[in-house]
């Protein structure tokens, strides 16, 4: 038997690959929820790749469906622990979390968004790379409702998933092998993911000449 053949026999079936990959993506995203660590939207791309290879025509919604229903799980889990926390008098360790995830000035940034666009800005929290917690903070300071958190939450979640499968779609559409789109689309996800940050840490440097030279 020829190499390729032996390869051939080793990757097991689409079922196989759907019963593990389903529940996986769930978990994972749940947990990335819960503990902002987890590369979420890596995930979601990865799997979207792996479903835009597969025969089944649905692969692509039930991975979409999965990713926003867990991101949803994990966004109320993690809410409904955040308030807890702000009712008790010391807190909790997963306020106290939230509260290690957000510099003040981007956690005053939510606020102020908050107060001007209401639960909208859900939306864009989830978008924007560590934008997500800030914004929850935001939410749970100003003792907004777990139900009014969740009404927002729902269409910041599709998006979210949505975002990312394209992701995905764009990584699996460039590549034969869904090993080399799962990596381009975690590549590109990283890139997403880290854009901002370098972003913030050139502009002071470009304010800092830029005024050297008016002086």
């Amino acid at each position: 038997m020829t190499l390729v053949g032996e390869l051939m026999v080793s990757v097991p079936p689409e079922s196989t690959q759907q019963a593990v990959g389903y529940p996986s993506l769930f978990l994972l995203v749940v947990l990335g929820s819960l503990v902002p660590v987890v590369p979420t939207g890596a995930v979601v791309s990865s799997a979207a790749v792996v479903a835009f290879h597969q025969t089944s025509p649905f692969a692509l919604l039930i991975v979409f469906g999965v990713a926003s229903f867990a991101a949803l799980l994990g966004d109320v889990g993690l809410y409904w622990l955040g308030q807890r926390g702000v009712r008790s008098r010391g807190g909790s360790r997963w306020l106290a979390r939230l509260r290690t995830h957000a510099a003040p000035e981007r956690l005053a940034q939510a606020q102020h968004k908050l107060r001007e666009h209401g639960v909208l800005v859900l939306v864009l929290s989830r978008l924007v790379p560590a934008g997500r917690i800030p914004v929850m903070l935001a939410c749970l300071l100003s003792k907004m409702p777990l139900r009014r958190f969740v009404h927002g939450d729902i269409p910041a979640c599709l998006a979210w998933a949505a975002t990312y499968q394209l992701v995905g779609l764009l990584g699996g559409s460039l590549f034969r092998e869904p090993w080399q789109g799962v990596v381009a689309a975690v590549a590109l996800t990283v890139l997403i993911s880290v854009a901002p940050a370098l972003w913030r840490r050139l502009r002071p440097a470009d304010r800092d000449d830029s005024g050297g030279e008016q002086a």
